[in-house]
């Protein structure tokens, strides 16, 4: 079952120090005062931090689900599409996005758990 954005939202508020804003068009997913991740509710698509690397390799790999955002500091923001990604997958996603993006103690407290 494609994942939906209250699954989204469920996902990352499992990750420590998340908050999100609301503006309106999107919402914007940050870890202390740093964004890892973005949502446009009227599209159901998600903007999320990425290494540059992984950022290619979706894209190059499944171009209806993702497509590049920008690059940024060494970072590729990707943009999927909700109803392409699979919970578990948008997990993994998500969580390396506020991996790359949280200050170290808590990335090292939360250790490799992914939100579930």
């Amino acid at each position: 079952m494609p994942t939906r954005i209250a699954e989204f939202f469920e996902l990352v508020d499992q990750l420590p120090e998340v908050r999100r804003t609301d503006h309106g068009r999107y919402v914007r997913v940050m870890v202390g005062d740093r964004t890892f991740g973005y949502l446009w509710p009227a599209t159901s698509t998600v903007g999320l931090k990425q290494t540059v690397a992984e950022q290619l390799s979706l894209v190059a790999e499944r171009p209806d689900v993702f497509e590049v955002q920008f690059t940024s500091g060494g970072f590729g923001w990707v943009v999927l599409r909700l109803a392409g990604v699979e919970r578990d997958e948008l997990a993994e996603l998500a969580f390396e996005a506020w991996r790359l993006t949280a200050p170290d103690d808590l990335v090292a407290a939360r250790d490799d758990r992914l939100p579930t």
